[in-house]
């Protein structure tokens, strides 16, 4: 099954193809910016008799001429993988007759180690073809945690976060992140729900994910599926902690307190961030209410509400119920 890291790790470059001649100046390599690119059809199998399929392929056009860019998110060592690439840069140039370059993302240190090294297919004597990936990974790309970079270049920065999600720079990057995603936000929201999803895929299970859940509050980003989902599992863990805490300490009423409180918070920050108008009368018949089933089911409603009648529903204003 296809991991969410392993899909934002070549998404981004569908998203950006510039990304990869920006990401490869860091090392030397002098790509020129797209003038355009196009994608193409992954699939690179011939005839059916075994499947084959890059995860991007983009033809990427600059100043100088095309090229093709195919772009292979790798977690792991796999040792017939070589032999899978050699045939992708062999099969594009047949097929396409433009050259072709092969990226491999990793966000390992030892899986990029591995995927750089220069792999001869032939006899020791005269290797008839080599192979040479260009690889991206913790070692080379850079850590974004400057906020003027960041929103200079929202792509790279989303890159970083993923390939340093295990490192502790992480937390780092997803602040400047953040900054860099308000303005763009405003700006233009729907690349911006984008860069968010493609951020929470791609950190994953890690710890980096958390500090990305708590920072994501601050965010409006609320009809993305992807933040709704990360909120609940948020929420989820949250009343779990505070359940635990308050067996251990023996004061179930005041973790119901606490649960109460949070979810009058997050109703209040959802309105706020969506633009809802809250009337003195509306905050305090919020804030007053002590009732768990009703702040969940106003929450829900707030979701998707454009007005706080809507939140309230068929709701007595005297009970909540």
């Amino acid at each position: 099954m296809v991991s969410s890291p392993h899909e934002a790790m070549h998404r981004i470059f569908q998203q950006d193809p510039g990304v990869f001649a920006r990401a490869v100046r860091a090392l030397g390599i002098p790509f020129d910016d797209p003038v355009s690119a196009t994608p193409f059809p992954t699939d690179l199998t011939e005839n059916r008799p075994l499947e084959r399929r890059v995860d991007t392929l983009l033809s990427i056009e600059t100043k100088k001429g095309k090229f093709l860019l195919a772009v292979e998110a790798q977690g792991k060592k796999v040792p017939e993988k070589p032999r899978n690439w050699a045939y992708y840069v062999a099969h594009l140039h047949a097929k396409y007759q433009m050259p072709a370059v092969l990226l491999v993302v990793c966000d390992s240190r030892s899986t990029a180690a591995w995927a750089s090294e220069a792999v001869d297919f032939g006899p020791p004597e005269w290797p008839s073809l080599t192979l040479r990936p260009l690889v991206l990974g913790p070692d080379n790309v850079p850590v974004i945690d400057d906020p003027v970079q960041a929103r200079r270049d929202i792509p790279l920065t989303v890159l970083s976060a993923v390939l340093h999600r295990r490192d502790p720079c992480a937390g780092a990057i997803l602040k400047v992140l953040v900054d860099a995603l308000k303005g763009l936000e405003a700006r233009d929201p729907d690349t911006a729900t984008i860069f968010v999803e493609l951020t929470s895929q791609g950190l994953g299970e890690t710890s980096a994910a958390a500090t990305w859940r708590d920072l994501m509050t601050d965010l409006s980003f609320f009809t993305s599926p992807i933040s709704e989902e990360i909120r609940a599992e948020g929420r989820a863990q949250g009343v779990a902690q505070g359940v635990a805490q308050g067996v251990a300490q023996g004061v179930a009423q005041g973790v119901a307190k606490g649960l109460t409180e949070a979810k009058i918070e997050d109703i209040l920050l959802l309105l706020d961030g969506r633009d809802v108008h809250v009337s003195d009368a509306d905050r305090d018949r919020i804030t007053s209410c002590h009732d768990l089933d009703t702040l969940n089911r106003w929450f829900t409603r707030a979701i998707r509400a454009t007005s706080v009648t809507e939140v309230f529903g068929e709701d007595r204003a005297d009970t909540g119920e």
